[in-house]
């Protein structure tokens, strides 16, 4: 099979052909503007000249995404990252684009659907920024997988823009108000799991994670080897080699595990055969690990009691990676502390300067130059 030529003309106000020969017979193609015809018309060209046949119309995206998480995400990623694709794909995309067949999915359906989306409004309020682009990019990825199967002649997400990235403008805790709030939870239950957060900047999974033959009190070291999964409860390893790390721990960080652990100890005594080990640092008073919805909204307690603007578990890992840039460690040094995968990593989160940081630079040029102000 092999086909030749192509032209696109217009037929009407919101028509246009494309027209061109597949083994001497003439074909058309129609869209709704030129350069969807065009695209049509490249697609139909390409698989005319590959000798690709038309895949069965009956395969819908429905099936295709049901049968690509089976067949290619659940052997391939971890079961956190198949349940999240799993309820993506269930909750917003086979509802929106899933009755189309696989062949004939267009860019416009794929447009709507974002549109539809970013307006979407659910019991929490509308959809963030974030889980838009999380179904674009899963959608991508999948139909990606699609296309090199031969199953599909172009990837048609990739023809849409991208939504854009969530803008979340970040305010960490200062050092005053970190101080402050280290204060207002001092001999409080959750004051070792507070004080490692910030004085660590851990995940909120790791730290859940994290065991005591991970803790070394007397070397005054801690190491990073897995993360508590939200869903199952279950200990997994970290997304990245360098998620794998060994932290020195400051001094306040080991006098407030040091207690925790005495306090654990009575605790366990207390729970008597209820009590179930899983070596776990920071537990519920059985033993069992932590939810994390649970420590969040706890944080968020403990934050307006000691009269703090309301921050997710996360910002603590803000306020420490910011707290050590303003007082001048290198970025190198914090990404490496914080595990993230690469120093570009670090460089995106952290790329806005604070006051505190404008105010070092501001002096060190002072010191630089040398010279006094006048006026």
């Amino acid at each position: 099979m092999s086909g030749s030529g192509g032209s696109v003309r217009q037929r009407k106000p919101d028509q246009w052909e494309g027209r061109y020969r597949v083994d001497g017979r003439a074909k058309s193609v129609y869209g709704r503007t030129k350069r969807e015809t065009q695209e049509k018309l490249r697609a139909a060209l390409t698989q005319a000249g590959a000798g690709v046949k038309p895949t069965t119309t009956r395969l819908t995206v429905a099936a295709y995404l049901t049968d690509w998480l089976e067949a290619s995400v659940k052997p391939q990623r971890r079961a956190t990252t198949y349940a999240s694709y799993e309820d993506t794909v269930r909750r917003f995309l086979i509802p929106a684009i899933g009755r189309h067949p696989l062949t004939k999915l267009e860019p416009g359906h794929v447009q709507r659907m974002l549109a539809d989306l970013s307006t979407r409004e659910t019991a929490r309020g509308r959809l963030s920024p974030t889980t838009v682009r999380y179904c674009y990019t899963i959608l991508r990825v999948a139909l990606g997988r699609a296309y090199k199967q031969g199953l599909v002649v172009r990837n048609v997400a990739t023809l849409v823009d991208a939504p854009s990235k969530a803008n979340v403008e970040m305010h960490p805790l200062s050092a005053e108000q970190a101080r402050t709030f280290l204060a207002s939870v001092s001999a409080g239950p959750r004051e070792a799991l507070y004080v490692t957060a910030l004085y660590t900047g851990l995940r909120q999974g790791e730290l859940l994670g994290l065991r005591w033959q991970d803790v070394d009190l007397e070397g005054a070291v801690l190491a990073v080897r897995h993360t508590l999964q939200r869903r199952t409860h279950e200990l997994g390893e970290p997304k990245t080699e360098r998620g794998r790390r060994t932290l020195r721990l400051p001094g306040d960080a080991v006098a407030a595990l040091r207690r925790h652990k005495v306090a654990q100890l009575e605790q366990r005594l207390r729970a008597g055969r209820k009590w179930q080990d899983h070596d776990l640092v920071f537990t519920t008073s059985l033993g069992t690990p932590l939810d994390a919805r649970n420590v969040t909204r706890l944080l968020q307690a403990a934050l307006e009691r000691a009269g703090l603007p309301r921050q997710r578990f996360h910002d603590l890992r803000h306020a420490y990676a910011t707290l050590l840039l303003e007082a001048g460690e290198e970025l190198a040094v914090v990404s490496k502390m914080l595990g993230h995968a690469d120093l570009g990593t670090t460089a995106d989160v952290y790329a806005h300067l604070t006051r505190g940081m404008q105010d070092r630079a501001a002096a060190r040029m002072d010191a630089i130059l040398g010279r006094a102000a006048t006026g």
